[in-house]
């Protein structure tokens, strides 16, 4: 089952849920493949930034991957393989292929700057993990540094026939949206698949610009899906309702530092993970943070029922 441009809907980001004494919480694993299933999720990615990818050792991502993929059985797996060096991107990208798969996620390397140099980078990867691996083009220049222009991403997608989708995370980028969906108009763009990132900020108006869904993490995937479906449907109300009652806490997991704490401190009150620690270097949340997070569940409770229980006032 291998990645095409037809993908749609939800690819949730994975955490990579860890035990207290920093090793790999397989169990939660598990616990986490249910839920992405029961919650309609489409796909996975899992190893990507939020996944905590730099602090793993080659067989532990490897491990990770194949546990995840695993507990998806039908539903493909995108795995992050980003890398300082083609050697170790192409040893995972080949495993997890091996392991089943659907493709491979490949960002830019942060030195990038020019446009040659940003399209040479991609058509290298392509020869180091093979042009036989469907893979996600990864553009997030708010943490990588790297800018890529439509135009540039239109040529590293028409230089490479494996580049089947992009993880769309510019910021304001929705303007970038329309821009590729008018190549493919014209007709200077093949078919792509574009799922948005940023941790679903603004996916209520990326669906509307002609995303195909989303590729991030949230503690609730469910709110996710459920707006890709109503957006999808013609609910616009409905879909903008709901992603405006959960608003605050996506806003509040989207902190740069904190915001993969929030996530697990969230994930471990649904009983989706038996502990929120991350490997070092990593922050946590204070006692006044969680207190935050507690009194947003609390609220969030008002409006949706999933999220009832879960915090305080």
């Amino acid at each position: 089952m291998l990645l095409t441009p037809d993908a749609a809907g939800v690819f949730p980001i994975a955490p990579t849920p860890f035990l207290e004494d920093g090793r790999i919480d397989e169990a939660s694993i598990d616990r986490l493949c249910a839920a992405y299933h029961g919650c309609g999720s489409t796909g996975l990615t899992v190893l990507g930034i939020m996944g905590e990818a730099p602090k793993l050792e080659a067989a532990e991502s490897l491990a990770v991957a194949a546990r995840f993929i695993a507990g998806m059985g039908d539903l493909p797996v995108v795995v992050g393989v980003s890398a300082p060096g083609f050697a170790a991107m192409r040893a995972l990208a080949r495993a997890a292929t091996e392991k089943g798969a659907a493709g491979v996620m490949i960002a830019p390397q942060p030195h990038l700057r020019t446009d040659d140099e940003i399209t040479a980078y991609f058509r290298q990867a392509v020869e180091a993990v093979g042009p036989d691996i469907p893979f996600v083009l990864q553009d997030y220049p708010l943490t990588l540094t790297v800018r890529m222009t439509p135009g540039v991403i239109r040529r590293i997608v028409e230089e490479n026939a494996s580049c089947v989708m992009l993880k769309h995370e510019d910021w304001p980028g929705l303007e970038k949206i329309s821009a590729l969906r008018a190549f493919q108009n014209e007709g200077s763009l093949r078919p792509l698949s574009i799922l948005t990132g940023n941790g679903a900020l603004f996916l209520d108006f990326e669906m509307e610009r002609g995303a195909d869904g989303a590729m991030t993490g949230y503690a609730f995937p469910e709110m996710l899906v459920d707006v890709v479906r109503l957006q999808k449907d013609g609910r616009r109300a409905e879909a903008h309702d709901l992603f405006d009652a959960h608003l605050p806490l996506v806003r509040y997991e989207q902190q740069q530092g904190v915001g993969l704490a929030v996530r697990k401190y969230v994930l471990k009150a649904r009983g989706l993970i038996s502990s929120d620690a991350q490997r070092k270097p990593g922050a946590g949340l204070s006692a006044a943070g969680r207190a935050e997070v507690d009194f947003l569940l609390a609220r969030l409770a008002r409006f949706d029922a999933r999220a009832e229980g879960l915090g305080r006032l």
